[in-house]
């Protein structure tokens, strides 16, 4: 599966327009090549948030992959979260899952958040990159609990979020912040902590020390 917008399908060609520019037609030969085909479907999604619109009016999809090549030819594609403009968002996540906490599977969820200072742009992008591996691969035991992960750019601080579908399920909450501790390539400057989607936002349940050991309730 191969299915990536149109770059005319967005809003501007500039930076802080996701789509890098370039053909989104694969070439002969790499069609007749053999595709390592992923455990899930994934789709990437754009949200140029802006409080005059719908919510459906600000997101469009920027593409589908379901194999591994689908997804280096869409990374290479598109700009990097350190290049969107403030206000938007990258989402991923996996099909027929529809990316706000709203949706059935994500309401009894949470997720992981990764909190980055908005001067610390090459840490955003190699922990967003780190973390879009870790799900594609299902380097986790609980991968059946994640629902996808989002970037969101912002003035002071950036964060990017990794989303599970159940809350109270506190085995496979710690193990996949244990596995992203492990795989993902944290900085000392991060704050890591779990939050519930039908709490209040600003209380965590489980943090995460970076470097430095376990978790903390």
């Amino acid at each position: 599966m191969n299915n990536f917008a149109n770059p005319k399908s967005l809003i501007k060609t500039k930076e802080g327009n996701p789509f890098a520019g370039g053909s989104t037609e694969t070439n002969s030969t790499s069609q007749n090549l053999k595709k390592h085909q992923l455990q899930n479907t994934w789709i990437l999604y754009f949200l140029d948030n802006n409080p005059r619109k719908s919510w459906e009016d600000v997101l469009t999809k920027i593409g589908t992959l379901s194999t591994v090549e689908d997804f280096w030819g869409l990374y290479y594609r598109i700009e990097k979260p350190s290049k969107l403009k403030l206000g938007s968002d990258y989402m991923f996540f996996k099909e027929n899952i529809r990316p706000m906490w709203e949706d059935p599977i994500n309401l009894q969820g949470g997720r992981w958040l990764i909190t980055i200072g908005s001067a610390f742009k090459d840490d955003l992008d190699i922990i967003w990159l780190d973390v879009l591996l870790c799900l594609i691969g299902e380097a986790c035991d609980h991968c059946d609990q994640i629902c996808g992960a989002a970037v969101r750019i912002r003035r002071k601080v950036n964060k990017i979020s990794i989303w599970t579908n159940d809350a109270k399920d506190e085995e496979a909450i710690l193990e996949i912040g244990y596995k992203l501790h492990e795989v993902v390539r944290l900085v000392s400057h991060a704050t890591v902590q779990y939050h519930a989607h039908k709490v209040d936002n600003t209380q965590s349940l489980y943090t995460l020390k970076v470097f430095n050991g376990p978790f903390i309730s």
